[in-house]
């Protein structure tokens, strides 16, 4: 059995397999960047090694500094979560280059499917039917026109390695074809250091079915049921739930069945999920996905399966301690992800900041599986799951009642969060009648009703936690002088910091490329463009001189890893950009004034 796992990733996913970890005595090894210092999966590991940097690439992609604190720890094992380096072969290659176990599929497995491209080509070899769609690489606009003209608008395009709905983009028409493509290849690369695209023809009204498989390395595999993840905005879910509902018995059985076929197809080993879209009756392959998923919860309440200390079993080389005909399901369990958005009116803002007060939701067949706690802060840097919140019942209107009830449990002050939205979808008609698919949050849900929940004001004199900051400083242990870092909170100095010290970046009023020569009022004569979250802006559409429609996008600002458009509220002459790529922008910002 192994004995200590360092778990490469971050929030919610660490959180939950330290835990195990704990149930089975296995020691657990964090790893963080310096904006995740104080994080709970730092907390809760027994063991936490620094790999500097606050973006992702400089700190949980970067391999070098993962592979020196699995070095460093001596763990014996690596988890990789989701996200991040869990479906990277190379990365997987490296740790078991350093004699350290894999938590996760054979790096050939990853290859075959961690490429959606080739993925497909693996589906088609087990004569799993796919969605029409290209198995070679989209490099330009040109082949996202002709495969438009061919199969019909619109078309999707989605990233090669990766998922999530990043580097994703439904495209309409040839006209839209540039930019989409443009936009989706750079999400892809920063959210998983692949830019490679490929295209889909667009199902107008499917639902999003997946299948959780699990293999060990003797060739023994099982499905373990179905999840719904049709309820989805920006291609990313907010709703999953085990089993599937109104899916007759047979398909149901024919999705495991063809699942079964493609993980083995590949020499697949450990947990995977296994995707299709579904509609009039008809299911299609869609991807697979190499690691465990953000919804397994769902599977796990019905089974009474722990998933992740089944991954650790088959790791450490053990057999499956069942059959397929061993696995059961029982009732239904609703998944809702509580993210860092303000819902309000249907735009889902991503709205990064401080957590002051966090109460989970109790009782009979709830569970709440969080990455932060009170006091903590959600980055702008990175994903903006902050906790799920898990119900079970003895069927599905059960868990639907039991889930509204949590959610109103649950508070969470400090951020806007997607809870007035996740209470609306499951109060609706059609989630109620399962007449909901992946488009129906954003084309037929009306949240127009919801009002912006920004953060409450401090009560007077209140000041929030000192930032913290890297300073060099003289110690001495048992006789021995030694200079050591500290990160220590940032209050005044009455002496310079010692040289090499560094604090965080801060944006000084008025002198910040988001401010300078804007007016101080974000409402100064209408024509202000201003940011609504803290983020980095990664293009800018216009220049001083043009003229611009209302509605029209000024910039794109990334936050939380998602791209999002910045507008224009009026027509008009562009008289100021205050911004260029690359530039770090908060909330409020001035970006672009209009005339």
């Amino acid at each position: 059995m192994l004995t200590k796992v360092l778990i490469a990733n971050r929030g919610e996913i660490a959180v939950r397999v330290i835990r195990t970890c704990r149930e089975l005595s296995i020691a657990t090894v964090a790893v963080y960047s310096d904006v995740d210092r104080t994080a709970l999966h730092v907390r809760l590991a027994d063991e936490a090694y620094a790999l500097g940097g606050e973006s992702a690439a400089d700190s949980y992609l970067n391999i070098p500094k993962v592979l020196d604190a699995i070095q460093r720890s001596g763990a014996d094992a690596v988890h990789p979560g989701y996200g991040f380096f869990s479906e990277n072969a190379d990365f997987a290659r490296a740790v078991m280059a350093e004699g350290v176990a894999w938590i996760g599929p054979p790096p050939e497995a990853i290859d075959i499917m961690g490429d959606k491209i080739s993925s497909r080509r693996a589906a088609e070899r087990a004569q799993v039917a796919g969605v029409p769609g290209t198995t070679v690489v989209t490099a330009t606009a040109e082949e996202v026109a002709a495969f438009g003209d061919q199969h019909g608008w619109p078309v999707v395009i989605k990233a090669a390695y990766g998922g999530g709905g990043r580097g994703m983009r439904v495209v309409a028409s040839a006209t839209e074809a540039p930019a989409a493509l443009e936009s989706a290849q750079r999400e892809a690369l920063k959210s998983f250091g692949r830019s490679e695209s490929y295209l889909e023809r667009y199902l107008p009204w499917p639902r999003h079915i997946e299948v959780q498989v699990f293999a060990d390395a003797r060739g023994h595999c099982v499905y373990l049921g179905t999840r719904d993840c049709s309820t989805q905005r920006r291609h990313q879910k907010l709703i999953e739930e085990a089993p599937a509902p109104e899916i007759p018995a047979e398909i149901e059985a024919a999705m495991g069945q063809a699942a079964v076929k493609v993980a083995l197809a590949c020499g697949y080993v450990n947990a995977g999920t296994v995707e299709f879209l579904y509609q009039d009756g008809e299911f299609y392959f869609l991807e697979m996905n190499t690691r465990l998923q953000v919804e397994h919860p769902v599977t796990e309440a019905v089974t009474g399966l722990d998933l992740v200390a089944l991954q650790l079993k088959v790791a450490s080389g053990e057999r499956l301690p069942f059959t397929q005909e061993d696995v059961t399901q029982r009732g239904h369990s609703i998944e809702v992800r509580i993210n860092a958005e303000d819902p309000a009116g249907g735009r889902f803002v991503p709205s990064p900041g401080t957590i002051s007060r966090f109460r989970r939701a109790d009782g009979l067949g709830v569970r709440t599986d969080a990455g932060y706690d009170e006091g903590d802060t959600v980055s702008q840097f990175y994903d903006n799951l902050v906790a799920k919140l898990i119900v079970w019942g003895a069927d599905r209107e059960e868990a639907r009642r039991r889930m509204l009830r949590a959610l109103r449990e649950t508070e969470i002050e400090g951020i806007p969060t997607t809870i007035p939205a996740d209470i609306a979808i499951l109060e609706h008609p059609d989630f109620v009648a399962v007449r909901h698919a992946t488009a129906w949050v954003e084309q037929r849900l009306d949240l127009s009703a919801l009002a912006p929940s920004g953060p409450p004001a401090p009560p007077p004199g209140a000041a929030g936690p000192s930032p913290l900051v890297e300073r060099e400083v003289d110690a001495e242990v048992n006789g021995r002088r030694y200079r050591v870092k500290l990160w220590v909170p940032d209050m005044p100095a009455t002496a310079p910091a010692a040289a090499g010290g560094r604090g965080p970046t801060r944006r000084a009023p008025a002198t910040t490329s988001a401010s300078r020569g804007a007016a101080p009022s974000a409402s100064a004569g209408g024509g202000d463009v201003t940011v609504p979250m803290q983020g980095t802006i990664v293009q800018v559409l216009v220049s001083v001189g043009d003229t611009v429609e209302a509605g029209q996008a000024v910039c794109v600002l990334e936050a939380m890893k998602m791209e999002n458009h910045i507008n224009a509220e009026r027509a008009g002459t562009v008289t100021q950009v205050n911004v260029a790529p690359g530039d770090s922008v908060g909330a409020g910002d001035v970006v672009v004034v209009i005339e």
